[in-house]
């Protein structure tokens, strides 16, 4: 089926409290494992593309969103595409002619001002060209001159007055929020505090996004749904499981030369992994 938007995705998640999954990808194993996935949930799902992926594809942006598109029209669930955590305002302005119908535009980095200014003048390009945009607040230092802790070191926490200021002042269509989620966790240790999160959402009137959520287990991210997350981000959880069952064939296999019989393992595993946190999704 034809891609959809992020926007409609997500917004229309909110209204149900209910979460839209998004999954990071890398290879052309992931987009075809997250789809799916999806299709096996019979859910709708977002295809992530970050930074650090494009990196990797030796900067180039087009092979991957390509793939995932043509991917994604072919889908039986519905599908959009997402630049992910972008920090370069040239490959932010590569998204609406790759097929992203969203970006996070991440300055979280940066202290306040400068991060409100910087996401101000990205959603306004944005917005201009259609897409619907996704920024990041963490912690704001304590004292003057003091960076911000990112929105996903440990211990960082959203404030929501702070979010509230910062969403009005930017325009910002949704806010990902720092509540106790880690990114690139590889144990499912993460403890949410939920008593922000529900402070975050009475406090702000756009939807709120999870990253980091590989870390969290399986009731803390339905409690989370049920508490206003209206995106869920995923990246590390498919990795591992890609990883781990390659290595798994491998060590069983040592003859094996054919990339086609482990990167299928691998991508088998994912699909699992997958289908499974979106059926904890819908739990909420």
């Amino acid at each position: 089926m034809p891609l959809v938007t992020t926007g409609e995705l997500v917004t229309r998640a909110a209204a149900e409290h209910s979460a839209v999954a998004a999954f990071n990808i890398i290879t052309l194993e992931h987009v075809e494992a997250v789809i799916a996935g999806a299709e096996s949930a019979d859910a709708p799902v977002v295809l992530q593309v970050s930074e650090n992926a494009v990196k990797f594809r030796y900067g180039r942006l087009l092979p991957l969103a390509r793939a995932a598109v043509t991917a994604a029209e072919r889908a039986a669930v519905p599908v959009a595409l997402h630049l992910d955590h972008i920090q370069s305002d040239d490959l932010l302005r590569q998204a609406a002619d790759a097929g992203f119908s969203s970006v996070m535009y991440d300055a979280a980095r940066l202290p306040y001002e400068q991060n409100l200014a910087a996401t101000r003048a990205a959603v306004d390009w944005a917005h201009a060209q259609g897409l619907w945009i996704e920024a990041e607040l963490g912690q704001v230092g304590g004292k003057a001159g003091e960076p911000p802790l990112d929105a996903h070191a440990p211990g960082a926490r959203t404030d929501p007055a702070e979010a509230r200021a910062f969403v009005a002042d930017s325009g910002v269509d949704a806010l990902a929020v720092a509540i106790g989620s880690v990114h690139a966790m590889t144990t499912r240790t993460a403890t949410l505090d939920h008593d922000l999160l529900k402070r975050l959402s009475a406090a702000l009137d756009v939807p709120l996004v999870l990253h980091g959520s590989s870390g969290v287990p399986d009731d803390e991210l339905a409690a989370a749904v049920a508490g206003g997350i209206a995106k869920v981000n995923v990246g590390t959880a498919l990795n591992m499981a890609m990883t781990g069952a390659i290595r798994e064939f491998l060590a069983t296999h040592p003859e094996a030369v054919d990339s086609r019989k482990y990167l299928s393992v691998g991508r088998e595993a994912m699909v699992r992994a997958v289908t499974g946190i979106i059926r904890t999704l819908a739990r909420s």
